[in-house]
């Protein structure tokens, strides 16, 4: 066999270390305000604060090898609008919650609208598998699902949430794409497309 060049020992595939579904405690690390086309989110980074996966983020970016590194333990919360639309009032609900937790959750704090005083702060989270497709490539990977008070993960009185799955495309017929009618109102669905039948 011929030699090519470039043959490199250090430039390998490598399994990833996977963080398992569950609730952890979590310290933020940093938190700013990102505003782009969709609007504004506030961007809490985090890492493991405690347990068998204490730190896992910082381990995961300290094992990236490409120049541009990213933290990956990220959780992104929507900015309302403040435009009296019923979305904007779900969203205001959603960021109302999350900085209650976060004051449940490390007494003598109350939120005053300044960010940069999140950093330090404890916050507990529930993570599921949340599917992707991406350049060809389909899974899931481990997802931040929600932002909940510490006591909660600490007592263990939390369920996992269900994994968060892609939405099924629709062609023009109503069918799921892919489906094919069979005559009688039946159709056969495609491999790997799971339905919620109307009935049990």
């Amino acid at each position: 066999m011929k030699a090519y060049n470039g043959f490199d020992r250090n430039d390998t595939y490598k399994e990833v270390e996977r963080l398992p579904v569950g609730g952890y405690v979590l310290t933020i690390i940093d938190a700013k305000e990102v505003v782009n086309e969709y609007g504004s989110s506030l961007a809490i980074a985090f890492d493991i604060a405690e347990g068998d996966y204490k730190d896992f983020y910082k381990r995961n970016f300290d094992s990236q090898t490409t120049e541009d590194k990213k933290w990956k333990g990220v959780y992104r919360l929507r900015v309302p609008k403040d435009d009296g639309t019923e979305q904007d009032a779900w969203t205001k609900r959603r960021f109302n919650t999350v900085i209650v937790n976060i004051e449940e959750s490390n007494p003598g704090y109350t939120w005053d609208w300044d960010e940069k005083k999140l950093k330090g702060k404890k916050i507990g989270a529930l993570f599921n598998n949340k599917e992707y497709n991406f350049n060809g490539r389909q899974g899931f990977f481990t997802n931040c699902h929600s932002l909940v008070p510490v006591e909660k993960i600490c007592s263990g009185n939390f369920e996992i949430p269900a994994d968060t799955l892609l939405p099924t495309k629709i062609d023009n017929n109503g069918y799921p794409i892919g489906a094919k009618p069979v005559g009688n109102g039946f159709m056969n669905i495609p491999d790997g497309i799971d339905e919620e039948l109307p009935f049990n």
